[in-house]
């Protein structure tokens, strides 16, 4: 049931707006991941991703509620708090409301948020620090499949080389789990250019390749270490073989020759992370 926070929302200032306003018109087009992007907006819609951004003090754009859909007293103190972070709070009818929610019972409030800007400069790694690379992966959901395993595998960054996703697609906001605001993540122009701040900071790279001469549970690691992974088609880019580096692989038991690349990614990474955290 419907809660009545229409004096609520006066209260805070929400402005009404229609479904011909800018604002839905630009959530419209970063959901739709068709439009020039250049402040890395992305929409956090519902009670859990809103929460995201509050917690880490996510820069918030706008807040768009939808008063027919804000059942709970929880969605009322995120509103609230949610509502000292912008100037821009609007409101809009469940009709309206429809036209940009992606979830199949909306919790009635979406915030158009920025990703975090990081600066590679100012990233100092840790000793005995994981760093996966990913280079070249063009389905978003692997993407942030594999940011959700960075953070819960306590990997300390993530790179981008040859980047073929946009960092604010919703699929690879959703299959982030929130991630996308916690792991620390750097794209670099060249694998030229990630290859050199690899090995000025002692890193060892590992290749992810099937010809690897051993597997991945025979690697001590303890070092610096960077995995690289590469794209669903076309894998590693072959600039990554023109420096120093070493291949690894993972055994293919059954009788496929290679898994998902962000199953890959998980396995490598857990072994280097255990095995330079927890075994140290």
């Amino acid at each position: 049931m419907a809660i009545n926070c229409e004096e609520l929302l006066k209260e805070l200032n929400f402005r009404p707006i229609g479904e011909q306003n800018g604002i839905i018109r630009r959530i419209k087009g970063v959901l739709s991941n068709s439009k020039p992007n250049p402040q890395k907006l992305f929409v956090a819609e519902g009670i859990w991703l809103a929460g995201m951004c509050l917690r880490f003090g996510t820069h918030i754009e706008s807040l768009v509620v939808c008063p027919e859909y804000i059942r709970t007293p929880e969605v009322v103190a995120l509103i609230k708090e949610l509502s000292a972070r912008t100037a821009d709070r609007f409101s809009v009818s469940a009709k309206t409301y429809e036209k940009i929610s992606e979830k199949g019972q909306p919790d009635g409030v979406m915030a158009l948020a920025a990703l975090p800007q990081r600066d590679i400069s100012s990233f100092v790694p840790p000793q005995r620090a994981v760093v996966l690379v990913i280079d070249g992966v063009e389905i978003p959901g692997n993407a942030g499949t594999m940011l959700r395993m960075a953070d819960g595998a306590g990997a300390d960054a993530v790179f981008f080389c040859n980047r073929k996703v946009r960092m604010t697609h919703p699929k690879l906001i959703k299959s982030s789990q929130g991630a996308v605001l916690t792991v620390p993540s750097f794209e670099f122009s060249s694998v030229a250019e990630c290859r050199e701040w690899l090995k000025a900071h002692g890193f060892v790279v590992y290749l992810a390749d099937t010809r690897a001469p051993h597997f991945h549970y025979d690697e001590p690691f303890g070092r610096n270490t960077a995995i690289v992974v590469g794209s669903e088609r076309y894998g590693i880019a072959r600039e990554w073989y023109d420096g120093e580096y070493e291949m690894i692989a993972i055994p293919m038991l059954g009788r496929c020759d290679s898994l998902n690349v962000g199953v890959a990614a998980t396995v490598l990474t857990y072994e280097a992370c255990i095995k330079n955290k927890l075994r140290h």
